[in-house]
């Protein structure tokens, strides 16, 4: 049994994304509604929030000093030194109740975050890509909840969680265009474990996903066979990635956004930061615009 430790009491409505920032030894995330980048330090226990102005689904460390941003209304750079935002790209949804959701970055510096509608209507959203030359490609269209999204170690495979499917799906990568073809179930989860989340990719191939409503992360086998399953204390974790000065400590995002007020007093640890060190460790992360 891995034993799951409350790193930070954050109180977030809806966390997600964390990266680790090796550079900086710290682990961004977010709180995606009240428009919020977090910066945790676990060596002294700190955290910084930014106000970034709207909805912010994903945070991405860059080649350079700055990090990159999906947002409702595109992409964007923080400067963490001041706290300022810009706007780099902006998306043109065709209704307004749109927003980014979650995302990352390839090999290649590519950075991939896609959206969702407020009311969370089938087909609604899209998943993009913003290359590191400032472009942005629509790489698919008809997503529900565009959620996690991480490669295999060769950068072939993206496995990819659009949640309203109730599946990781796969795709053939080619690594040097970004181009995906060969879309194709990796794994399914029953209803009754949760709907699929954020995930990440370990060193040894295995997929960790956290499952909304379903208390637990999974790890599977990179043929899809389930391996572990690691309990929360709360019902809603939405992500999950590997940090620490050896990268092996598991960070793991959660939501109290879908409980009551009576699920909110029997879960007080709802939307906290919470850690695990699994046995097995991560990548570090990519920059945008350039290599790990």
């Amino acid at each position: 049994m891995i034993d799951v430790a409350l790193a930070l009491d954050a109180r977030a409505e809806l966390g997600e994304g964390p990266v680790w920032d090796d550079r900086r030894a710290c682990l961004f995330w977010v709180d995606i509604m009240r428009g919020l980048v977090h910066a945790y330090d676990p060596a002294t226990g700190a955290d910084r929030a930014f106000d970034v102005g709207q909805p912010v689904g994903a945070v991405m460390p860059t080649s350079g000093d700055d990090l990159v941003l999906a947002v409702r209304d595109g992409f964007a750079r923080l400067d963490p030194a001041t706290g300022a935002v810009r706007l780099v790209a902006a998306i043109a949804h065709d209704h307004p109740d749109r927003r980014m959701n979650d995302g990352n970055c390839d090999a290649a510096g590519r950075f991939w975050a896609g959206t969702m509608a407020l009311d969370e209507r089938p087909g609604a959203g899209a998943l993009y890509r913003l290359d590191p030359d400032g472009r942005v490609r629509t790489m698919l269209t008809g997503v529900t909840i565009s959620n996690g999204l991480d490669w295999s170690d060769d950068g072939r495979v993206m496995f990819y969680a659009d949640t309203g499917t109730g599946r990781v799906d796969c795709f053939d990568v080619d690594p040097a265009t970004g181009d995906i073809s060969g879309r194709r179930p990796f794994v399914t989860v029953p209803p009754d474990c949760g709907a699929p989340d954020g995930l990440t990719v370990d060193c040894d191939g295995g997929v960790w996903l956290a499952l909304w409503g379903g208390g637990a992360l999974h790890r599977y086998f990179p043929d899809g066979a389930l391996d572990e399953i690691v309990r929360l204390p709360v019902t809603h974790p939405t992500s999950c990635a590997f940090g620490g000065v050896d990268c092996r400590d598991l960070y793991i995002t959660t939501a109290a956004i879908a409980l009551d007020a009576d699920a909110r007093a029997a879960q007080p640890q709802a939307g906290g930061l919470f850690r695990c060190r699994p046995g097995v460790a991560g990548r570090p992360a990519n920059r945008f615009g350039g290599a790990r």
